[in-house]
């Protein structure tokens, strides 16, 4: 007999997909996700654990792992929270480490925001 369980898929609480920004304005609402993604990422530190955790081989990063960007301990902690807080990455508590893996699509979501129109070069 098998004790494996079948965990329901959460909804993340943040999306960060809007429609490309050469498609039409944002809604004002669009424009405050965007915004908390962006003014996320504007931060050098912030940037560079994005980019670590999204550079990471299998998609995923201990926190062990990509803790060496110049500060301590508690302020990467910090700016991962942040990041997760913006929609940005999702974590996983595996016994004493954290593993973090970017929200799936995000990276697609921000190129398409970022495309420009349609037959324009």
């Amino acid at each position: 007999m098998s004790n494996v369980k079948v965990l329901p898929l959460l909804e993340p609480t943040v999306e960060p997909c809007c429609p490309p920004l050469s498609e039409r304005p944002l809604t004002a609402e669009e424009a405050e996700r965007t915004a908390l993604m962006f003014k996320a990422l504007g931060d050098p530190v912030r940037l560079r654990l994005f980019s670590a955790v999204a550079s990471h081989e299998g998609g995923e990063a201990c926190v062990c792992d990509i803790s060496d960007v110049g500060v301590s301990q508690p302020t990467v902690s910090h700016h991962l929270k942040k990041l997760k807080e913006a929609g940005l990455l999702t974590s996983e508590r595996r016994g004493t480490w954290v593993y973090y893996r970017v929200e799936p699509g995000v990276l697609t979501a921000m190129g398409q925001l970022l495309s420009p129109p349609a037959g324009a070069v």
